[in-house]
């Protein structure tokens, strides 16, 4: 990797109370990347980007366009332009689609670019615009997700925390779902993505960190990780 990290991790242990689920997690997202973090059930991926966002305790360091966020509450870590789409879309369900995304402008960055950001949004995810009367509660599943991303997207990221974008959807909505990630990455955000997915998930991204127990313990190229025999083990808990 060539030139200087958009995010960058070291040493970085995260915390429940006193129960340590992340431990000395060093990571690097260079500006226009797609990296996926992948692993089994409960290998500390969705903390990994709670921690990154602000959301729970954690110590060692996180950069962010060269900015340490240790003193940042989450809503400023927001302003700095690093927006997580959490798991479970999180959407307000009797809001109507417009009215989701309105609210994902909340942030200074993103007020005055409200009108310019939503038909970007449009643009990249049309169903949103075909449904933007509709209530949340009532999209299908994978229109949920594209409405939960459109949201994201309106706070004017920088880099987009996706955690498991697939969840729940059937084959042929993950592979839409997936195609607007690509068209989103090549608009200009970098995506840093959580997904148990694994062939999925390497498919999207160029490269992938590999978590188990709390710990990276494999990363490098897609490709490289897709026939390394060590990946196998990582997900069986070996």
């Amino acid at each position: 990797m060539n030139g200087e990290a958009l995010l960058s991790v070291r040493g970085l242990s995260a915390f429940y109370g006193d129960v340590r689920a992340l431990s000395d997690v060093d990571l690097d997202v260079m500006p226009g990347e797609i990296v996926a973090i992948v692993g089994a059930n409960a290998a500390g991926k969705s903390t990994l980007l709670r921690a990154l966002s602000g959301m729970i305790r954690w110590t060692g360091r996180i950069g962010f366009r060269g900015r340490d966020l240790a003193a940042l509450p989450a809503h400023d870590i927001v302003e700095q332009g690093l927006i997580h789409v959490p798991e479970g879309r999180e959407l307000f369900p009797f809001m109507t689609v417009e009215e989701n995304l309105e609210v994902g402008a909340y942030t200074q960055r993103a007020r005055g670019r409200y009108q310019a950001s939503k038909e970007k949004v449009f643009s990249l995810l049309p169903r949103l615009r075909e449904r933007r009367q509709q209530l949340a509660h009532t999209l299908s599943g994978g229109e949920q997700q594209m409405c939960a991303i459109g949201r994201g997207l309106m706070a004017c990221p920088d880099m987009l925390l996706l955690d498991e974008p697939s969840l729940g959807l059937a084959p042929v909505i993950i592979r839409t779902v997936y195609e607007k990630l690509t068209e989103i990455n090549a608009a200009g955000t970098t995506v840093l993505l959580v997904e148990q997915n694994l062939k999925v998930a390497l498919r999207l991204a160029s490269r992938a960190y590999v978590l188990q127990n709390g710990r990276v313990v494999l990363s490098g190229r897609s490709e490289d990780l897709l026939a390394d025999p060590r990946l196998t083990s990582a997900y069986m808990g070996r």
